[in-house]
């Protein structure tokens, strides 16, 4: 008879994942088995009276949930990209108990005691390197999980964490379910004014596949974006912008009351752990290490910026009267990407869609593929007949110049009803040196970008582009990596240092060399001619500031719901928040504006981006900075590449991020680079 690890795909960690044999069915038999195995595991570390070593202390503790990671990470991935109602109960059905589990493993006094005990022996004393680091970090790790606190506080501790768990998993679905509920048909074919064709004929297929007459749309990234910058109609942009900000903010999706939850649990967690407030607990770890740094760089960048945000829009305003007339309103939330697009085509003669036939999805990826072989001595190999979730993705394997398999990735890349929005990369198998040899590494890459049409390929925006480009420099620093311990492998680092990799590889998206790798007309094969290219270069800066203050203003909304929000001062959390980001938005929002209500980027996990937005900006000053290097010594150099495969990539957090960032720039970092890319000095 067959074993239950044969006939429960989840129980066994294979480089090849058996998508097309994972059920339902299997989830919570697998969560139960593994967390059995994985408190055995524990137990045995704790119960060992034996000389404590590294082996059976750090590495045992290193490997203690390689298991149950691997089997969740499965299904919480195929609850993003290929949910259904019985996968959806399953996982939910687990969550609480694996939460609780991976929130009491600090909590395990036998635990922390062996901890302690060996990083008193000679060995635990003399230890150096990733090592060394693995000790110290995991210590102090433990400690700020609530190690130290008493049998009352650890009890709350865990009930906090699967509260969250839960909750946030909750804010999630909401949002993914109010997002499908939204749909938008238009009959009337004159209502379609000022559409680009590719947007045209996506929304009669969408239309087509749901049975319906006319033109069909979403509140997916394709549909939105397509919709708010181009479509004349401006009754259908204000819809679909109304649609879009109160997403998950009313009736049975309504994500209000669990906002305030979540924030009121991450400040009780806080607290009970001795922090003044969610922004330190999470940031002591980070390059910023405490809120009010992360928010003095906040303030800094919005005093560089804000000048030139409200010129760009009074230039957007004057540029809407001198096209309508000195009557013309004001601009309003739905009309800004409109007449930013009209004007950035008046100013640049350039229309974004112009680009798009030179993006076709298969030569953009042939051409990421070219260029890291050229940085990085990497080969990206297509091995189809891999088992794959749904039949659009794609897999390959990666090789180093010498042969050595590095690891494989799944590529998934266009909007499905049964996937979650937004793009993001994710790890499924951590590798590594080990006794000798190479585990390989396996992740995947996934987006929601413009699909196939009429027969025509995949034909991507520019911006699609950079969004292939960051997410693959993610994937890169999981594949990459030959950090020895899986806890500081890959993209295990600082948060706010974990964007450096991914958005370094954008500036490539930008050089011509670069882009006649890939950018190649779909029907004729041209490169983009040099005066659209001009075009495009010169309106790279097109209200930067915007653009900069948009993302400073997130991060604010971030730092201060979790460091000085209090209902009893300021309020209804929506109202508050709406009320913040009026300071850094071009046009009046509307006062039932709630995007926070599906902002999953800060609500969607226990922490995820949760006092950690700035993030984004913090890495971006990193990798303007860091580019400056390869712009200097040439953009396809190889010495440059593998000093930053060498010093950064391969590193994950065995080494001080800081520290890292130092050794390939030789010097600290330089915020100026990032106002000269952005042209606001």
């Amino acid at each position: 008879m067959p074993s239950e690890s044969d006939s429960n795909p989840l129980l066994t960690i294979q480089f090849h994942i058996p998508f097309d044999r994972i059920h339902a069915r299997d989830v919570e038999p697998a969560a139960a088995r593994l967390l059995a195995d994985a408190r055995a595991r524990l137990a045995a570390i704790a119960a060992d009276q034996g000389e404590r070593t590294f082996d059976n202390t750090m590495r045992a503790l290193d490997e203690l949930t390689e298991p149950l990671d691997y089997a969740m990470g499965v299904v919480r991935h195929l609850e993003s990209v290929a949910t259904y109602p019985e996968l959806r109960a399953a996982f939910n059905a687990v969550q609480p108990e694996v939460s609780a589990f991976y929130s009491g493993i600090p909590l395990n006094e036998g635990l922390w005691n062996c901890l302690k005990q060996y990083s008193r022996t000679e060995e635990g004393t003399r230890l150096t390197g990733e090592r060394r680091r693995f000790l110290d970090k995991t210590i102090d790790s433990f400690r700020r999980h609530g190690a130290d606190l008493d049998p009352a506080g650890k009890k709350r501790l865990e009930e906090i964490d699967v509260e969250l768990a839960q909750i946030t998993t909750k804010f999630s679905e909401n949002v993914l379910d109010s997002t499908n509920a939204f749909e938008l048909v238009i009959t009337n074919e004159a209502d379609l004014a000022g559409l680009p064709p590719t947007a045209i004929a996506s929304a009669r297929q969408s239309a087509a596949r749901k049975g319906r007459e006319g033109w069909r749309f979403t509140l997916q990234a394709p549909d939105y974006v397509a919709v708010m910058t181009y479509l004349d109609h401006r009754p259908t942009r204000r819809e679909m912008y109304h649609a879009f900000s109160v997403r998950a903010a009313s009736g049975e999706r309504d994500n209000r009351p669990l906002l305030g939850r979540i924030l009121e649990l991450r400040n009780e967690k806080a607290r009970l752990l001795g922090f003044r407030d969610f922004a330190d607990l999470v940031l002591e770890d980070r390059m910023a290490h405490n809120g009010a740094r992360a928010l003095a760089f906040l303030e800094d960048l919005k005093s560089k910026t804000e000048p030139r945000f409200r010129q760009e829009n009074r230039e957007l305003n004057e540029f809407r009267r001198s096209v309508e007339g000195a009557d013309a309103a004001e601009i309003e939330g739905w009309d800004v990407a409109y007449y930013a697009e009209k004007q950035r085509a008046a100013l640049y003669d350039f229309d974004e869609e112009a680009l798009r036939p030179y993006f076709p999805l298969e030569s953009v990826a042939a051409g990421l593929f070219d260029l890291v072989n050229r940085l990085y001595g990497i080969r990206v190999i297509e091995e189809p007949g891999v088992p794959v979730w749904d039949p659009q993705v794609r897999y390959y394997n990666i090789r180093d110049e010498n042969d050595t398999f590095l690891g494989g990735f799944y590529a998934d890349w266009y909007p499905r009803e049964n996937k979650r929005g937004g793009a993001w990369m994710d790890a499924l198998i951590t590798g590594g040196p080990a006794a000798g040899s190479f585990r390989p590494h396996l992740g995947l890459i996934c987006g929601n970008l413009t699909p196939p049409i009429d027969g025509r390929p995949a034909l991507l925006t520019h911006r699609e582009v950079e969004t292939i480009f960051h997410e693959f420099g993610h994937l890169l620093h999981h594949l990459l990596s030959k950090v020895e311990i899986r806890s500081l492998a890959g993209t295990s680092v600082a948060w706010d240092f974990v964007e450096l990799p991914s958005q370094i590889m954008e500036n490539w998206c930008w050089e011509r060399e670069a882009l006649d790798l890939f950018a190649r007309h779909w029907e004729t094969g041209a490169a983009i001619p040099d005066d659209l290219f001009q075009k495009m270069k010169r309106a790279r800066t097109f209200r930067a500031a915007n653009a900069q203050m948009r993302q400073v203003g997130f991060g604010f909304v971030d730092l201060l719901l979790h460091v000085r929000y209090s209902p009893a001062q300021d309020g209804d959390l929506v109202e508050y928040t709406r009320r913040l980001l009026q300071e850094f938005t071009p046009a009046p929002l509307p006062p039932d504006y709630a995007m926070i209500a599906a902002f999953t980027h800060l609500f969607g996990s226990p922490v995820g981006y949760g006092a950690g937005y700035y993030s984004y900006k913090w890495a971006e000053v990193l990798d303007a900075d860091a580019f400056t290097r390869f712009r200097d010594d040439g953009i396809f150099s190889r010495k440059i590449g593998s000093e930053f495969r060498d010093r950064i990539l391969s590193k994950g957090d065995s080494e001080d991020p800081a520290e890292l960032y130092r050794q390939f720039m030789g010097r600290e970092p330089d915020p100026s680079a990032l106002l000269v890319r952005s042209g606001l000095v």
